[in-house]
């Protein structure tokens, strides 16, 4: 299986994001409680934590066999200006389940660790247990934060990983 890792352009690659979105709309449905749309689409290149500069992120994209397989989002300087935190890791249901979860953090990590960051931080929903168990085998423990979302009520858990 050939896979390759690159940085995704708002532009050029937009289509592609918005296959991967219809290929994973199980988690959309899960994570916002309704289908995502065009703008889901287009804020995966705009959105990020506060306080994060958009020019300085990740916005990347893992290839197997030429097909956009999986998508990732990478900001530093939150939740504190040494940190880097990982907004979205998500793979198209037919890719999810063969080791490529593992080899994506591999590749994000080093990215992190590349500008200096101490520790990549995520959310995790608590309805997402099957993702919660990847993190965890990942070395990702929970910090004791989280927080309840105003729009789909779901309570986020803040995981953290030292990277050494």
């Amino acid at each position: 299986m050939t896979a390759l890792i690159r940085q995704l352009d708002p532009k050029a690659d937009l289509q592609l994001v918005a296959n991967l979105y219809d290929e994973a709309a199980d988690y959309w449905l899960l994570a916002d409680r309704t289908a995502h749309g065009p703008q889901k689409v287009a804020e995966f290149f705009t959105d990020g934590p506060p306080g994060c500069d958009p020019a300085l992120s990740y916005r990347l994209g893992l290839f197997v066999e030429g097909h956009l397989a999986g998508v990732a989002e990478l900001y530093f300087g939150f939740p504190t200006p040494q940190d880097a935190y990982l907004g979205l890791m998500l793979f198209s249901g037919k890719a999810r389940g063969l080791g490529l979860g593992h080899a994506f953090l591999f590749h994000i990590e080093a990215l992190a660790k590349g500008r200096g960051s101490a520790c990549l931080y995520l959310g995790v929903l608590a309805e997402n247990p099957r993702g919660r168990a990847f993190w965890e085998r990942e070395g990702f423990v929970d910090t004791g934060l989280s927080r309840v979302d105003d729009e789909t009520g779901h309570k986020l858990s803040r995981l953290g990983k030292v990277l050494g």
